[in-house]
């Protein structure tokens, strides 16, 4: 791999121009953008910036610990200073882990176009190399940080910051004897190979080191009898041990005589080790094999908390960024926190804190682009709602246009069921999920509960006249609280202000106070307005179903955005 690389640092043109060094602009926030010099170092591994060519440049990032290779048009602080910097000239370079993006913009869209192919090209080389040539490629990183003064060499002050970095904690006169014993030329500093046995030296595992020889009659080496052995007692192989053993020997053995030889190495123990072949995890297992048609509740959820935060939940950055990493890891539920915005557009923070915010829409983009990247079972939008009856207009608009097809907005296949349908059923689906609402059942309960009551109180009450003790008026307070509660639950349903030919979506909840009254339908004229052809003028549907609004018009304040419909009583414990 070492030599391909350096084929491509000789031959591709790409490649040529970033060893030769780049200006451009790197930009941390909307206010800091400052010019700095960035160059591709010889190794084609590691990439040094500085203030200016001349000046003394420092390690900026390597390779491998770099993702992928975004275009300025995806890129979220790009976007927004679009009026200052062409996004075509743009690009971020995005890293694993939690590590903050890289922001770029280049002089030219050419040279942009340059670093993101030579980039590219490099994270899809290293992606293809196997365990040993990551090993190599990890150490050489580790030497290059060491060396400061980049003469080739590495003192024993050097090493002290490499055990820094490498967050090992050593007692340095121990750190000291090591360094010597891997100092060959007694020079007092290291080379490359010298480096390599240092390294050695201080990730040796001892309990490794009994195991081999416990199996091993030489103590140096793993005959291939020797090896079925182990695999038999230890990693529990059976009848086929054999074969393995060879494929295992062929496939990480590092020396080729050793290959020929039919043994294994210590070098090669350790590598198998810590292969894929070696990981405890069970490799039958990496593809779905459960049951995925039972209903949605039947499972437990990779679920996200406050995703838009990629940093405190007091002050720090809200950024679609969350969105992506929680959806590349496979982030099933997502939650969306909206409130109202300016200009009219909804925005998505941590409410009542001073973290920043961006557009509900660019959130809903982000989704659209990366739900389903990582699993095609279904994703679920946990919707917070706190915004006006205006902007949850606009929510409704932007979830209809931007996520399209991909929102389920309706039953499957226009039919009524009597539990939720299963991830399987849901593949690619995105689904809103939000409070829920009060029950067409519940409130026809308490109607025939109220006209009981009113219906004893025409009556008058049934005691025994020798019983004086027992007040039978009512009080003037209870009464007013009566009539209020009564006028209240008249207003607990209202019709949907959009036109809607979606299932239930004429039922709602409670209007916000800004809505005038005049809307407000009672229950018994709600229900006569419905279509006759509608599933919930059908009484067998109020005995089964829970009627929820699921309509782009149902966006009151308590009312959840095109909820799961339902398909039962209570939605997924998640």
């Amino acid at each position: 791999m070492t030599s391909q690389i350096q084929d491509l640092l000789a031959t591709d043109q790409d490649l040529l121009l970033m060893q030769e060094g780049t200006m451009m602009r790197k930009v941390r926030t909307k206010s800091w953008k400052k010019l700095r010099y960035f160059r591709l170092q010889n190794d084609g591994m590691t990439v040094w910036h500085g203030s200016q060519p001349e000046s003394m440049p420092k390690p900026t990032f390597s390779i491998s610990d770099v993702e992928r290779i975004r275009k300025g048009q995806d890129s979220e602080l790009l976007r927004y200073l679009v009026e200052e910097f062409p996004l075509e000239q743009g690009f971020t370079v995005v890293f694993h882990g939690r590590r903050p993006n890289l922001d770029l913009v280049a002089n030219s869209v050419e040279e942009a176009q340059i670093w993101m192919r030579g980039l590219q090209l490099l994270v899809d080389l290293v992606a293809s190399m196997d365990h040993q040539e990551q090993m190599d490629q990890m150490l050489n990183e580790w030497f290059q940080q060491a060396d400061r003064n980049q003469d080739g060499r590495m003192s024993f002050r050097e090493a002290q910051r490499l055990l820094l970095l490498m967050n090992v904690e050593m007692d340095e006169e121990y750190a000291f004897s090591l360094f010597q014993e891997a100092d060959v030329t007694q020079s007092d500093d290291l080379g490359s190979e010298e480096f390599v046995q240092f390294y050695k030296a201080l990730t040796k595992r001892t309990e490794i080191e009994e195991i081999f020889e416990d199996f091993s009659s030489d103590k140096q080496k793993l005959t291939l009898l020797e090896f079925v052995d182990f695999l038999r007692k230890e990693q529990k192989e059976k009848d086929h041990a054999p074969d393995l053993a060879l494929e295992l020997i062929d496939r990480y053995e590092p020396s080729e005589n050793g290959r020929l030889l039919h043994v294994l190495s210590k070098d090669g123990f350790l590598k198998y080790l810590c292969s894929k072949d070696g990981n405890i995890f069970n490799s039958d297992c990496l593809p779905i094999y459960q049951d995925m048609t039972q209903p949605l509740s039947h499972y437990y959820i990779n679920s996200s908390h406050n995703t838009y935060l990629v940093g405190d939940q007091l002050c720090g950055q809200s950024s679609v960024e969350g969105y992506i990493r929680a959806l590349k890891r496979g982030c099933r539920c997502v939650e969306v926190d909206t409130w109202d915005g300016p200009d009219g557009e909804p925005v998505v923070y941590h409410g009542h804190t001073l973290t920043s915010r961006i557009l509900f829409k660019d959130v809903l983009a982000t989704l659209a682009q990366y739900a389903f990247q990582s699993s095609d079972y279904p994703l679920i939008l946990s919707l917070e709602n706190h915004c006006t009856w205006e902007q949850q207009r606009t929510m409704a608009h932007h979830l209809t246009e931007i996520l399209g097809e991909q929102l389920l907005r309706n039953t499957l296949e226009g039919l009524l069921v009597d539990s939720m349908p299963s991830p399987e059923q849901l593949r690619g689906k995105i689904l809103v999920k939000g409070k829920k609402l009060r029950t067409i059942e519940v409130d026809k309960e308490e109607e025939e509960e109220e006209e009981e009551e009113e219906l004893e109180k025409d009556e008058g009450p049934d005691l025994d006249p020798a019983s004086p003790e027992l007040d039978t008026q009512p009080q003037p307070e209870t009464q007013g609280q009566a009539a209020g509660n009564k006028k209240e639950r008249k207003k607990k349903v209202m019709k949907c202000p959009m036109s809607c030919l979606l299932i239930c979506g004429h039922v709602m909840a409670q209007a916000p106070s800004s809505i005038p009254e005049s809307i407000l339908l009672s229950k018994q004229t709600m229900l006569k307005s419905i279509p006759s052809s509608c599933p919930v003028s059908s009484p067998e549907f109020h005995n089964h179903h829970v009627p929820r609004p699921i309509c782009p018009g149902c966006l009151l304040e308590d009312c959840p955005l095109l909820q799961l419909h339902s398909f039962q009583r209570k939605l997924p414990h998640l």
